[in-house]
């Protein structure tokens, strides 16, 4: 009988991660796709998204309040979900590997943008917001980050991150 509940748990899991995968490959491809589509159908399909993301984040919450087993692992995703729908965080790919808890993936994220920057691939306004959000990510997940990377969060970080900074020590 006690396996049963195990089980129930897991799957709820795997499917809200689930979920949550789609939606964030769907945040990517529309960004990818921006070009192709018209402003009001990029601005409503993005709000859609936002939307759901919103109400998987309720779902999450009401889960959270009633079965305290469940919260660090779900934490994570109500925290990735947070920071998309404060649009702290504008790069699908981050929240995705913030929310599936890998800071070594976010480590190599950031060296191939360092190596993109030195050979002219991506911008300095690119590379830098993308960037701090990487370091806020890793922070957030309990990594250590190097002095330089501290002064580079603390001199770069935006509004919208100190929103994130403030809801995800709200949830913690």
């Amino acid at each position: 009988m006690a396996s049963r509940g195990t089980t129930e748990t897991s799957k709820l899991k795997q499917n809200l991660e689930e979920q949550l995968d789609r939606l964030m490959q769907q945040l990517q491809d529309l960004e990818e796709c921006r070009e192709e589509l018209d402003a009001d159908e990029y601005e409503e399909t993005k709000k859609e998204t936002l939307e759901q993301l919103s109400e998987i984040n309720d779902s999450l919450k009401k889960i959270m309040s009633g079965d305290m087993t469940l919260v660090d692992e779900l934490s994570g995703m109500q925290l990735a979900i947070q920071a998309a729908i404060s649009q702290a965080f504008k790069t699908p790919e981050v929240i995705r590997m913030f929310a599936k808890k890998q800071p070594r993936q976010l480590r190599t994220r950031l060296a191939e943008m360092d190596r993109d920057l030195m050979v002219g691939k991506l911008g300095r306004d690119l590379y830098t917001q993308q960037k701090v959000e990487i370091l806020t990510a890793l922070r957030k997940l309990g990594e250590k980050l190097t002095p330089d990377d501290e002064m580079f969060l603390s001199a770069n970080a935006g509004a919208a991150l100190s929103q994130f900074e403030t809801v995800s020590t709200d949830l913690g």
